[in-house]
């Protein structure tokens, strides 16, 4: 035998151990992604049993309440339009917690630049959680390390929903005890931590718990479908910032959000108009503006017109894009209000031809319920002036409109029929209230201030249980909130 066959005999017991440890190795890489995709499978399906649970009991109050009305049950109509609007307020928040949580996770979420008065912001998220914790038992504080500035630049909302989501997680998931939101600021860095006595997290869950499939363990039976931690984390990370967390099961946890917030100087004092703007549209100044609305959806179609006819708009509308490419060419418009997925030609479609025929005489206002579309058509060309997404408030809808059109509002003047709060303030006034209602009002003076309706709307619940002899100003209050009149609200609580 030769001396090379001898040196590969020899080596051959080595060779084949090195083979079998590789094989070794990828088989265990592959059982752990099988393990891994088995789990992910899992998380998946609880998570969307938990969704089809959170859309389901607001759309069973949509339909029950919706099929009374039509067989002329005796059911109060302004009671049920109320449970339909909260309803579907519900599955609007659903609907932008799925939407929030894709957009984050692909870093397209537009942050604003907002100066924010931070020791207000702090009192404010205070204001809202410490009747909640009360009413659990629970100790609830928030606790100012050092000097806080006056002002920073940040995004106001985000950074308010991130905190939110914490401090709302801690008082859900904590038994008895505290819950602490810690603030400290050094460097133009601010450190915000909710701590809380709760069960705390094992180890091996807490990489978990950010995951928008796996809502783990302990929240089991609780209302919400998991997204507020992997929301919260990526707005943090979004806004510049770190989210982190330390936990000891039986001890309690510690959410910890790091982040730049810039030190500013105060704004000048606003001029007051908000008072003003509180009161309904009724109408606009100069000629009578012409809108074209094109939707394939005929409950869409009735109620923008009925909305846009209300305040004097003169209204066509389309069924498809070739009808109103028709009606552009027959008349003048001033405004197209378009959807985008329709037959034959699409919502982009339309715009850009009506772009090209009408250049810049006509603005082109886009009302789509893809969230996905606000950035454009696939060509990138934006033939378009403005986009909105469906539910569209109606103020909302109202301001596009002024401002696209540089009208001049008309609005009821006080007092008027539209405006119950001040007709029946001085009445209501005049009730004697007891000590537990009052504190309901001051609570309702602080969520008016940040405009949080949920809570404005618990408020007047528990004021209602406080002080039943107070019917007539709940009445009031709940038609206020139900036109979303939050300034005559205001007003109506304003002499307690």
């Amino acid at each position: 035998m030769s001396a090379g066959a001898t040196e590969i005999c020899a080596g051959a017991p080595g060779y084949a151990e090195s083979i079998e440890r590789d094989l070794r190795a990828e088989i265990a890489q592959l059982a752990h992604e099988r393990d891994a995709a088995a789990a992910a499978s899992a998380a998946k399906s609880r998570y969307l049993a938990n969704v089809s649970h959170e859309i389901r009991a607001p759309l069973n109050a949509i339909y029950g309440y919706a099929q009374l009305l039509e067989r002329g049950s005796g059911v109060d109509p302004t009671e049920a339009a109320r449970v339909i609007r909260r309803s579907a307020e519900h599955l609007t928040d659903l609907v932008d917690g799925l939407l929030d949580i894709s957009l984050v996770e692909h870093g397209v979420m537009r942050v604003a630049s907002d100066v924010v008065r931070l020791s207000s912001f702090l009192d404010q998220i205070e204001r809202m959680f410490r009747p909640a914790a009360t009413a659990k038992g629970l100790a609830f504080s928030v606790e100012v390390r050092g000097r806080l500035p006056e002002c920073v630049r940040t995004d106001q909302k985000r950074l308010r929903q991130a905190l939110i989501n914490l401090v709302s997680n801690a008082i859900k998931f904590t038994p008895i005890g505290f819950v602490t939101l810690a603030v400290g600021f050094s460097g133009q860095v601010a450190t915000f931590e909710v701590r809380d006595s709760g069960p705390g997290i094992a180890a091996e869950a807490q990489h978990r718990i950010f995951a928008p499939f796996d809502r783990g363990e302990q929240d089991a039976g609780t209302e919400g479908i998991g997204l507020g931690l992997p929301i919260t984390r990526a707005i943090v990370q979004i806004l510049g910032g770190d989210l982190d967390l330390d936990s000891t099961p039986g001890q309690g946890s510690c959410f910890r959000v790091r982040l730049m917030l810039p030190e500013v100087a105060p704004p000048r004092e606003a001029s007051v108009q908000a008072r003003q703007k509180s009161a309904p549209i009724v109408g606009y100044e100069g000629a009578r503006r012409k809108i074209l609305v094109m939707d394939d959806d005929v409950r869409q179609l009735a109620f923008v017109r009925q909305a846009l006819e209300d305040i004097g708009f003169d209204v066509a509308t389309a069924p498809d894009g070739a009808t109103a490419l028709a009606l552009a060419d027959a008349r003048h418009f001033d405004l197209a209000l378009l959807d985008i997925a329709m037959a034959g030609p699409d919502g982009w479609q339309t715009a850009a031809a009506l772009r090209q025929r009408h250049v810049e005489s006509l603005r082109i206002v886009m009302l789509s319920a893809n969230a996905h579309d606000r950035h454009g058509p696939p060509s990138g060309e934006s033939p378009h002036d403005v986009f909105l997404v469906k539910p569209v408030e109606i103020a909302t809808l109202f301001d596009t409109l002024g401002t696209q059109l540089n009208l001049a509002w008309l609005r009821a003047d006080r007092p008027d029929a539209t405006d119950a709060a001040v007709l029946t303030q001085p009445e209501a006034s005049r009730i004697a209230l007891p000590e537990a209602a009052k504190v309901r009002l001051g609570a309702l003076r602080e969520l008016l201030k940040i405009g949080y309706v949920r809570g404005i709307e618990a408020e007047i619940r528990a004021l209602e249980a406080a002080a039943p002899q107070a019917q007539p100003l709940v009445a009031t209050l709940y038609d206020c909130l139900d036109r979303f009149d939050l300034a005559g609200l205001a007003r109506t609580i304003e002499d307690y």
